[in-house]
């Protein structure tokens, strides 16, 4: 890269090209589908997930926090808030704040990102 050297990696693993791969081409039948930076597609087309682990597991969730379409998981321990990465405001704090209102109490709070796979896997089957 610093010297102004091109390399064109083809490439079934994923993985690989996440790692190596400064833009990433997807090709699909035989016919280019997309060519994009790679952190910009990321951004553009991965998701992002905010895993909230509860310091008591829910047997449902609660009526105030429906309109997150929050997923709960791990036995009523874990509750996953997907969000738009672009929106102008992607409903953290207002969950937070009504998870408290709600009474849920929480021990950690994490978040993940899609996967360059997961995003190929998506474009491949016409879902982004």
């Amino acid at each position: 890269r610093d010297s102004g050297v091109t390399i064109i990696l083809t490439t079934h693993y994923i993985e690989e090209a996440e790692l190596m791969a400064d833009r990433v081409g997807v090709i699909n039948r035989g016919e280019i589908v997309l060519v994009e930076e790679k952190a910009v597609l990321m951004h553009k087309l991965g998701k992002k997930q905010l895993t909230v682990q509860l310091a008591q597991p829910l047997a449902e969730i609660p009526a105030r926090l429906a309109s997150y379409k929050l997923g709960l998981g791990h036995g009523g321990r874990e509750l996953v808030y997907t969000y738009d990465t672009q929106a102008e405001h992607t409903g953290i704090a207002g969950l937070l704040h009504d998870l408290a209102a709600a009474g849920v109490e929480f021990k950690d709070i994490q978040t993940t990102q899609s996967s360059l796979e997961e995003i190929f896997v998506d474009i491949i089957k016409g879902k982004r």
